[in-house]
């Protein structure tokens, strides 16, 4: 991405919410840099240098702002104009990658040398692989320093650094400081709840309300929950468990999560979860403008400019659950995602007596083979292909992240027995992030369109490209309030 110094300027002097996270200004008599956002005075025009990551900023020896707080700036998009490479390794980096493992490794991973990725990162980004997983395990660092009360030897590990000497090292090395310094001058907040909070922030405008509708309808009983306006599921990641709870922020724009402390040491891979389940890198403004083109639309933008895409937290489990959902209505999905969770899911004791289970692993899934997953009511074909897909994720031949290659796991998908295009679609839309997706042969979408053919749909969502998957929320939204009212 190119950056207009003077449009950036612009767009910083107005505070406008729409460029948070897409550039940051540093001031130079100040050695501070600053989201679009800040609230402090506007430096003159002459004292601002702007750059594309909070890391880049970093590597230029300026540092971050206590005040509007740069570690919470929303992230990467799949609108922003890098390239898939770099976007996918920033994903995977986010999610704490390069804590356990190296950039060689990434990079076989995305399929090419670490030169490249080295040099292509660099060019779009402006920052090595190295330097971006340093600046997001400060910026992980500093947020929990700023809004929990954990000892510090556990926000260390909890940002992946491997030792609390290192922790200190680096952390007085960029902010000039150590990092109890910041804890004595920021005071943390108390761990009364047993809980960790997490801020995340995301560019308005957001309608939760319609986010939390659509995964109320799909959510898996006695692992997932909305209880009023918070969302409650129960969490695994990797041999770490606990709860979560996510609410709206009524102060920002954003959301909260109380975490449990037992999953203190996931803490990465959680928030990347979390801003993906909840779409939280989105350009909002961007899809507007675009679909606001298209007449039958712009009342739908109008009425909800913050709709979402509802991404997965599990992409295993939003795959099964997407697959027990073929030919048979949301409901009765529902209730086979149920019956597979308790008889296949790893009970576990919360505060909430609608929150017992862990979701099901695709071990499990394939240990427990097609007469088992039959027996809980649903044709021996779709049986077949649950199994399938718990194969081919249990041995990696089938990994939906959305730091992946979309076309290579749409291929990949296609493969298994039973999956049909419009899953193909459905998945590409939640579990790969992918803006354009379109599930063309959808009853309710065709019939929200006039009652016209898959082929028809297709031409007539020409137009809508590249946010394909935003305009059929937006018609799913539209069409399910008209079923309630």
């Amino acid at each position: 991405m190119l950056l207009d110094a003077d449009t950036c300027y612009r767009a910083f002097a107005a505070r406008d919410a729409r460029f948070d996270g897409v550039f940051f200004v540093a001031v130079e008599t100040t050695g501070i840099y600053c989201r679009p956002v800040c609230r402090a005075r506007t430096p003159g025009r002459d004292r601002c240098v702007f750059y594309r990551t909070a890391a880049e900023a970093e590597r230029a020896a300026f540092r971050a702002c206590f005040r509007c707080r740069p570690e919470l700036a929303p992230g990467l998009g799949p609108v922003d104009a890098v390239s898939r490479l770099s976007a996918a390794a920033a994903r995977q980096i986010d999610a704490g990658f390069l804590n356990e493992s190296s950039v060689d490794d990434l990079a076989a991973q995305l399929g090419v040398s670490s030169r490249h990725l080295r040099r292509s990162m660099l060019a779009e980004l402006g920052v090595s692989p190295v330097d971006l997983a340093q600046a997001r395990r400060l910026a992980l660092a500093k947020q929990l320093l700023h809004d929990t009360a954990l000892p510090l030897a556990d926000v260390a590990f909890a940002s992946g650094f491997s030792s609390l000497r290192r922790f200190n090292a680096v952390f007085q090395e960029r902010f000039a400081r150590p990092p109890s310094a910041l804890r004595r001058e920021v005071g943390g907040t108390a761990e009364g709840s047993g809980a960790i909070t997490l801020r995340l922030d995301l560019r308005p405008p957001f309608d939760w309300d319609a986010l939390l509708a659509f995964l109320a309808g799909r959510a898996i009983p006695g692992v997932e929950a909305i209880d009023g306006e918070t969302y409650r599921r129960t969490v695994r990641l990797g041999d770490r468990t606990g709860l979560i709870a996510v609410r709206r922020d009524a102060r920002r724009h954003g959301l909260v999560a109380e975490v449990s402390l037992s999953l203190a040491g996931a803490l990465m891979p959680l928030s990347a979860r979390l801003r993906a389940l909840f779409d939280l890198d989105a350009h909002p403004e961007a899809v507007a403008a675009q679909l606001r083109g298209d007449p039958d639309l712009a009342p739908l933008v109008k009425e909800r400019p913050g709709l979402r895409v509802p991404g997965a937290f599990d992409p295993f489990e939003t795959t099964v659950r997407t697959v027990l959902g073929q030919q048979v209505s949301v409901r009765a999905a529902t209730t086979l995602g149920a019956r597979l969770a308790a008889a296949l899911g790893e009970r576990t004791v919360t505060p909430f007596s609608d929150l017992h289970h862990l979701s099901v692993t695709p071990e499990a899934v394939a240990r427990a083979g097609e007469p088992a997953i039959a027996a809980l009511g649903m044709p021996g074909a779709r049986a077949r292909a649950v199994v399938a897909v718990a194969r081919a994720f249990a041995s990696g031949a089938l990994r939906l992240a959305r730091s992946g290659d979309p076309e290579a796991a749409r291929a990949e998908l296609v493969a298994l027995p039973g999956i049909c295009p419009w899953t193909v679609e459905y998945l590409s839309m939640r579990a790969l992030g992918w803006p354009d997706a379109f599930p063309a042969s959808d009853l309710v979408l065709c019939r929200a369109l006039g009652g016209v053919t898959p082929g028809r749909a297709i031409e007539r969502a020409r137009a809508w490209r590249p946010f394909r998957s935003y305009a059929v929320m937006h018609l799913w939204t539209h069409a399910a309030r008209g079923a309630t009212t």
